[in-house]
């Protein structure tokens, strides 16, 4: 017998908030004969555990894909004709499931969705508002009686599948982190199906611990800031700058004039958010197989952003000193490491080199110019080919236009090996050239290293020597474009641990294919990873920060 309901909670990594979700959700299940699915957009051990624990079916993502690819995976696993989302960070009341239930026996058949009410909750932490605006986060009040409504929002959201049949599934391409749903609710209507509010169905949308702290809401309204602008622009209903600047600034007055000290700030960090977007705006959405394995954007720094960003890299500098210092009591005894570079006239690779040299390791360099028709890659393997890195207990590869701090390879060599990284990178400064964002040194002063999901081709790349026996040698290509990527996926398959160390920011002084042909660069990419594995740029977006131990 088909159950009466599907609930379908995605999920990332937040196993102590999915756990309340489910401990009101499932009850309600149980009584109603419906099924609950878990969609882990991770997966994590720990988010199983607690999927297990409630009764839940487990659907397990193998890597990130966005909101909408695990709300698709949820129908396909479903069976109930009715499709029951919510959030993970939800606390659902009591009826909530026999409401929507009974909303869609009674329903006619021009309702394709229903939705209730979102009652916000700060826990541990007060979070007062002046009354004038809506809370910082996801909410909904129609009234108390049921109603037609413009839009359900995800965290409380029921589908019928008749109407999914109809309009289509929720659009993957769509990962802006705003405006999922809102977007596959358009096509609804467009089709002439509407949206029904049940009063009765309502649940409360929660923030707890650390997250309902005034900071991390106002980090949150940033990030949806940018969320909400990229997604106006998609659907061409984005404001001009100025409209932008002078939101920001009502925000500012509306702080002061009612003193609304926690929710004015909210709101302007929310428009603050908006106007950084409008002023550098984030890639567009990566088409998969097209241009997925790219960063999306050119990473040039110049001009007054430039100058504001030295100044911030400065000040960065000193409030991660502590970091620094704890890094090198950690440091790691004499190592080999071996060092290959391409050598151009009026390049910096020099003072690179002596950099590298006033280490307490036995540093092997091995330079070389570029070839006529040899592509930069091409000619580094030849390199390796001429000396390989035979013994040594580390190989890094640089270009030569990079910049390097006092100190570098023993404060880089302390930081991979005490966070166990088999391939990494230094970070880039703020106002250094760099295309992938999370390879740009974290505002965190605290952070030394942060774990990632991929290291960059270059400026540095680090590979440590358990990696070489796999990696070496280098596949045959002009410019290496792809290579990072695929690289990543490699060292999934094999377990390793991949990261970036801010506590060795560099400068990268040139702009990224300043001096070859991008697209021919990209177009060689996409026949190199045609039939490889790789991660895409949304799985290279993450990051998180390790603590360094001393090495063994």
């Amino acid at each position: 017998m088909a159950p009466t309901a599907s609930i379908i909670v995605p999920t990332q990594d937040r196993a102590p908030y999915l756990d309340v979700a489910l401990r009101s959700i499932a009850p309600q299940a149980a009584a109603a004969g419906a099924e609950v699915i878990v969609v882990d957009d991770g997966p994590d051990e720990a988010t199983r555990v607690v999927a297990e624990r409630h009764g839940a079916r487990y659907v397990e993502r193998e890597a990130p894909h966005g909101l909408n690819p695990a709300r698709n995976a949820g129908i396909d696993a479903a069976s109930a004709d009715l499709l029951v989302f919510a959030d993970d960070d939800v606390e659902v009341h009591t009826g909530w499931l026999a409401a929507l239930v009974d909303a869609d026996t009674r329903a006619s058949a021009d309702v394709g969705a229903f939705t209730g009410p979102i009652v916000p909750r700060f826990e541990d932490h007060a979070f007062r508002t002046c009354g004038r605006e809506g809370p910082p986060v996801t909410f909904l009040d129609l009234g108390p009686e049921d109603t037609d409504a413009t839009y359900a929002w995800g965290a409380n959201m029921a589908i019928r599948r008749a109407a999914i049949e109809r309009v289509g599934r929720f659009d993957e391409a769509l990962n802006f982190g705003a405006g999922d749903e809102q977007e596959w609710q358009d096509r609804l209507r467009a089709a002439g199906l509407g949206i029904r509010y049940v009063a009765a169905a309502g649940l409360d949308h929660r923030r707890a611990g650390d997250d309902a702290r005034l900071r991390s809401l106002l980090r949150s309204a940033y990030r949806r800031g940018r969320s909400t602008r990229r997604w106006d622009v998609w659907r061409g209903a984005a404001p001009a700058t100025a409209v932008e600047v002078r939101t920001l600034l009502g925000c500012v007055w509306h702080t002061v004039r009612y003193a609304c000290w926690m929710n004015g700030p909210a709101m302007a960090a929310h428009s603050l958010g908006r106007l950084r977007e409008a002023l550098d705006p984030q890639p567009p959405p990566a088409r998969p197989g097209v241009d997925d394995f790219l960063a999306g954007r050119s990473g040039h720094v110049a001009g007054r952003q430039a100058t504001v960003l030295r100044a911030a890299a400065a000040l960065l500098d000193l409030a991660a000193a502590p970091t620094r210092r704890r890094v090198d009591r950690s440091a790691a005894g004499s190592r080999v490491v071996h060092a290959v570079a391409i050598d151009r006239p009026g390049s910096a690779l020099a003072d690179a080199v002596a950099e590298l040299r006033r280490s307490r390791h036995d540093v092997r360099v091995h330079t070389g110019p570029l070839r006529p028709g040899v592509g930069k890659f091409a000619r580094v393997a030849e390199l390796l080919a001429e000396a390989p890195p035979a013994g040594a207990d580390w190989l890094i590869v640089l270009d030569d236009d990079v910049v390097l701090p006092r100190g570098f390879l023993d404060r880089f060599v302390a930081a991979a090996e005490g966070a166990d990284l088999r391939l990494a990178q230094p970070a880039h400064r703020l106002h250094s050239h760099a295309a992938w964002p999370v390879t740009r040194r974290s505002l965190d002063p605290r952070s030394a290293v942060r774990e990632t999901r991929f290291v960059e081709i270059g400026p540095i790349t680090a590979f440590r020597a358990d990696a070489l026996d796999v990696l070496l040698p280098f596949p045959e290509l002009k410019m290496g474009w792809g290579l990072d990527v695929h690289w990543g996926a490699v060292a999934r398959e094999h377990g390793w641990r991949v990261g970036v160390v801010d506590a060795t920011p560099i400068l990268h002084l040139a702009p990224v294919a300043a001096d070859y042909d991008r697209e021919g660069a990209a177009g060689e990419a996409r026949a190199f990873l045609a039939e490889r594995p790789y991660v895409t740029r949304d799985e290279a977006g993450w990051s998180q920060r390790l603590e360094v131990a001393a090495p063994r």
